[in-house]
């Protein structure tokens, strides 16, 4: 069921048109009804807080698929969070659309990234708000490009970027959008885009896992 809810804030014009004409809020029962049953399973009253703010102002929000990573989450919604070995805390962003190797996740600090088990997790954004700017920006090139071209391996390497600048509010880790006009302003028709997506050899490889 479709239900009304405000459009977050502290994201771009863009972005909230982006949720207000393609996304929709499905209801959902929130966590609090979870807090008790995780208090006694340890999990620190932090974390649980953590994952109560991210579903006040995310839980239930549906957007249509990214063109990476599987297409993303399928809806927004928070889950029991996982400490790590290290220490560090994680929860789930929201279930996968199909089966996969691993799950979308809200770190330590806020990042939105990927998590494939024991240690293997990796930021793609500092937030989930970069995600969903992302996502809103791969939507505009994708109805405004008169082409698209996609680049793998070494060819990403020596693409020339001189004369492009990064779209700060995509916050990128590994994820980062750069455009030939102003970053504050929609790339216009005729401007270049460019999106790249960069897992150092150092860093885990969700995507590669078996």
């Amino acid at each position: 069921m479709a239900i009304k809810r405000e459009t977050p804030t502290g994201i771009t014009l863009r972005a909230r048109y982006f949720i207000r004409a393609h996304g929709h809020w499905a209801d959902h029962a929130g966590i609090e009804q979870y807090r008790a049953r995780w208090t006694e399973h340890s999990i620190p009253t932090a974390q649980i807080d953590r994952v109560a703010s991210y579903e006040r102002v995310w839980g239930g929000l549906i957007l249509p698929p990214s063109p990476h990573c599987d297409g993303g989450p399928r809806a927004l919604s928070g889950d029991v969070p996982e400490r790590l070995e290290s220490g560090a805390w994680l929860f789930e962003a929201g279930a996968q659309r199909t089966a996969l190797p691993y799950s979308f996740v809200i770190g330590p600090d806020g990042e939105f990234g990927l998590h494939a088990g024991a240690e293997d997790w990796v930021a793609l954004h500092s937030g989930i708000e970069g995600w969903v700017e992302a996502l809103s920006l791969a939507d505009h090139a994708r109805r405004c490009a008169r082409t698209t071209t996609t680049l793998t391996g070494a060819a990403v390497d020596d693409l020339d970027l001189d004369g492009f600048e990064a779209v700060p509010e995509v916050a990128g880790a590994i994820s980062r959008f750069r455009v030939s006009a102003a970053p504050a302003r929609i790339p216009p028709r005729d401007s270049g885009c460019a999106h790249i997506s960069h897992i150092r050899d150092s860093e885990p490889r969700p995507e590669n896992r078996r």
